[in-house]
């Protein structure tokens, strides 16, 4: 019988359980009570750092590393935060600071934006993503390559 591949190449689809932390030790994201993340590599499925450091992994290894901002969700952009006219708002929308949701832009796409801040006239609008400029510690764990590239299983 064949021996199993224990080393991800591009292409793979690998199950992950990852728990990844700012700077102060606050819990961005974690799968620890969740089932496993599943992404492939090459895709774009995942932030790049988190493809980057399972792509040199083995089936079995855990490690902890460190994702910059621009590996991540990119630096914070202040010309995305925008003050919005509250008539300009949706009728009977309730604007709440720290509300995220999404808007349809006229090309069709959805942007995810949170509402900043609230004052008579206007609300902020701000389309980063929550953890944009933020450092990322993960723990990472490569529990198993669901699909190899190539096989078509």
């Amino acid at each position: 019988m064949p021996r199993k591949r224990v080393k991800v190449r591009k292409g793979d689809t690998v199950r992950v359980h990852y728990t990844c932390r700012l700077d102060d030790g606050t819990v961005a994201y974690s799968s620890a009570d969740a089932d496993p993340i599943e992404f492939t590599l090459g895709r774009g499925d995942t932030i790049k750092g988190l493809e980057e450091a399972v792509s040199v992994m083995k089936v079995g290894d855990s490690k902890t590393i460190s994702i910059p901002p621009d590996k991540a969700y990119g630096q914070r952009r202040e010309e995305w935060a925008l003050n919005v006219p509250r008539n300009k708002m949706p009728e009977g929308f309730i604007p709440i600071v720290g509300l995220r949701f999404e808007l349809q832009r006229e090309s069709g796409e959805a942007s995810a934006a949170t509402i900043t801040y609230i004052s008579e006239s206007s609300v902020t609008l701000d389309f980063n993503h929550p953890l944009a400029g933020k450092e990322l510690i993960c723990d990472i764990s490569l529990l198993e390559i669901v699909d190899s590239a190539g096989s078509g299983t």
